[in-house]
This record gives structure tokens, C-alpha cells and sequence, in this order.
């Protein structure tokens, strides 16, 4: 009697496995396409995108890396760029 009751705990744990994901199966997430997320940045994301891109130019034209200089190019041009995203970074991590 142990060999049959061995089996129908097999049947009934493989039936656990195949059809309980189904049932506590929610809604599917609906993604939105990338074109719609674009539109949506606030001003405050598109203005620090902007900046990313304009202060490191700025930088590099005024310190001239290029000339031996890069450390302070590195110092005042790159990383204050990556420590205003990080610091972003962590306060939005904060409201949500």
C-alpha cells in the first residue's frame, strides 16, 4: 500500500507545481512602449541629461585634457557629473 500512496503524493505535488501557478495568476502587466516613457521624464530629468552632456564639454574646453591636464579635468569635469547622479539616485530611492 506505501507504493500507491508514494505515487498519488507524486501525482498530487506535480499537480500542486503545474496548475497553482495558474490559478494565483494575477493581471499581466501591460508595458508601456519606450516612446511613452520619453514623454513622460519630468523637466528636472530632461534639464539634468542636458547638463550631463553640456558641463563635461564646458569642462574640457576651458581645461584642456588634452594638454597634459587631465586630472583636473577628471576632478572638475567627471566627477561631479557622477556624484550629482548618484546623489539622485539615492533620493529618489528615498521617496519610493
Amino acid at each position: 500500500m506505501t507504493g500507491i500512496s508514494e505515487i498519488l503524493v507524486l501525482v498530487l505535488l506535480i499537480a500542486c507545481i503545474l496548475i497553482l501557478p495558474r490559478l494565483f495568476k494575477g493581471e499581466p502587466v501591460k508595458e508601456e512602449p519606450s516612446s511613452k516613457k520619453l514623454t513622460r521624464l519630468p523637466a528636472k530629468i530632461r534639464f539634468g541629461i542636458v547638463l550631463t552632456l553640456v558641463y563635461p564639454t564646458v569642462a574640457a574646453l576651458y581645461l584642456k585634457p588634452w594638454n597634459e591636464n587631465i586630472i583636473s579635468y577628471l576632478s572638475y569635469g567627471i566627477i561631479p557629473v557622477f556624484l550629482v547622479w548618484a546623489v539622485a539616485w539615492i533620493m529618489s530611492g528615498r521617496k519610493k
